[in-house]
C-alpha cells in the first residue's frame, strides 16, 4: 500500500541515503548541492518544510520511508518532483505517489522537466496524465555535463 504524509524529522535520513545514492543520481541526472552535502541537505530540507507554498510528503510503502514528493513554484509555474529510492524502482510506486501528490495538490497547471533518456521517470508522468509539451537541454551535475531533457506538463 503506498501513502503520502506530513515529512517527520525521522524520516530525512532515508531521504538522505536515498538522494545520496550515486546510482540513482546518475539516472536522474539533474542533482542540486544537497544530493551531496549533508549540511546543504540539511539546510534544504528546513526551508522547504519551512516555505507554505511547498507541498511535500513522505512516501510509504507498507508503512516504510521510499521516498518524497513535492510540489512548488509560483501559481503559473508550479512543478512536481519525486524521489523514491533505488531499492524500489519498478513496483509501481512512483505512479501511485505522483498521482496521490497530483490529487493532493488540486491545481493546474503542473509541469516537470525530466533528462530525456530517464524512460522510467517520463512513464510515471505519462501514467499521471502529463503530455510532453517541449524540449530543452540543462546542466546535469551528476553527469557533469548538459543533457537533454523533456517537459511535461499536466493541464
Amino acid at each position: 500500500m503506498i501513502s503520502l504524509r506530513e515529512v517527520r524529522d525521522s524520516d530525512l535520513p532515508a531521504f538522505w541515503e536515498q538522494l545520496s545514492d550515486p546510482a540513482a543520481q546518475q539516472v536522474a541526472a539533474v542533482t542540486r548541492d544537497h544530493h551531496y552535502d549533508r549540511e546543504c541537505f540539511e539546510g534544504h530540507w528546513a526551508r522547504i518544510r519551512a516555505n507554505p507554498e511547498v507541498l511535500v510528503r513522505t512516501v510509504l510503502a507498507d508503512g516504510e520511508v521510499v521516498g518524497h514528493a513535492a510540489v512548488y513554484g509560483p501559481p503559473d509555474e508550479r512543478e512536481v518532483t519525486y524521489w523514491i529510492g533505488r531499492a524500489h524502482w519498478g513496483h509501481g510506486i512512483a505512479t501511485a505517489a505522483l498521482a496521490a501528490l497530483v490529487d493532493l495538490a488540486g491545481t493546474r497547471p503542473l509541469h516537470a522537466h525530466v533528462a530525456a533518456d530517464n524512460r522510467g521517470s517520463i512513464r510515471v508522468l505519462e501514467k499521471c496524465g502529463f503530455v510532453t509539451t517541449g524540449y530543452g537541454r540543462g546542466f546535469a551535475r551528476a553527469r557533469d555535463g548538459e543533457v537533454d531533457e523533456v517537459l511535461l506538463t499536466l493541464g
